[in-house]
């Protein structure tokens, strides 16, 4: 089972672990809360979460951008 879930984090876009570090509280904990959001609003705050997936997606590669620059 921890091989699955460590698979299934690697997998994801770590939009759950962003926020949970930046809140300060487990990640476990932020993806349960995540996981009744969803089932409470019939799946739209799927809309917040690949958004925020691009969101930090797109973050990544303007400081990939910014580190070829420097060099």
């Amino acid at each position: 089972m921890d091989i699955f879930r460590k698979k299934l984090e690697r997998s994801a876009f770590g939009v759950c672990a962003w926020m949970a570090d930046r809140m300060g509280i487990q990640r476990s904990r932020v993806r349960m809360y995540f996981i009744y959001l969803s089932c409470l609003s019939l799946g739209s705050s799927l809309l917040f979460y690949f958004f925020v997936a691009f969101w930090l997606n797109v973050r990544e590669y303007m400081k990939e951008g910014k580190r070829l620059l420097v060099k």
